[in-house]
């Protein structure tokens, strides 16, 4: 290859270098678009959280009908479900203490009852007793329902999910409670 080949392919590269430049400058006086004085978006990340802690809040204190969830409940759906619960739970009468507490007799218990389990400090000064709403309550979420507890589950969502587990639960107990 001469010299002359070489100045050619040099010509042809920087030809295209000076053409995709030219068309870059065209297009930007073909298309001119006015810069802002401050780059970037203004996100209300502030009023996204306040309005979603208001919508939480309201949810908390809002009065869930019981009986109406209740009557969603399946005994064999929440048997599936509590499979999700029987990794750190027993619900066998007589049944040990896990990563969690036994659950058998728990509808109507006091909680954090259990002499021989050793409780997070917030649920043993919790002073109140296991009953269809405080259960559903829990289930939601259960570190939001009693802040400080050190059950890791994130909850179950679904309304039929948690009433057929309390209602699996109120079976799974000696005397079950009548539903409301």
């Amino acid at each position: 290859m001469d010299s002359f080949e070489i100045n050619k392919i040099i010509a042809a590269v920087l030809m295209v270098a000076l053409v995709v430049i030219g068309i870059g400058k065209v297009s930007d006086l073909i298309f001119h678009v006015e810069k802002p004085e401050v780059p970037g978006y203004a996100v209300d990340v502030e009023q996204t959280v306040a309005t979603s802690i208001e919508s939480s809040s309201d949810a908390s204190e809002e009065k869930i009908d019981i009986s109406a969830l209740m009557a969603m409940g399946d005994l064999a759906h929440g048997e599936k479900v509590f499979k999700k619960c029987a990794a750190c739970h027993s619900i066998n009468k007589g049944g040990k203490n896990n990563i969690g507490p036994a659950l058998y007799n728990v509808v109507g218990r006091k909680v954090g009852s259990i002499s021989d389990y050793k409780y997070s400090k917030a649920l043993s000064e919790y002073d109140n007793d296991w009953s269809f709403e405080e259960l559903n309550g829990y289930l939601i979420k259960p570190a939001k329902w009693i802040k400080g507890t050190k059950m890791a589950f994130a909850g179950l969502r679904k309304e039929k999910d948690r009433a057929s587990v309390i209602m699996y639960l109120n079976q799974n107990s000696d005397n079950p409670k009548p539903l409301p």
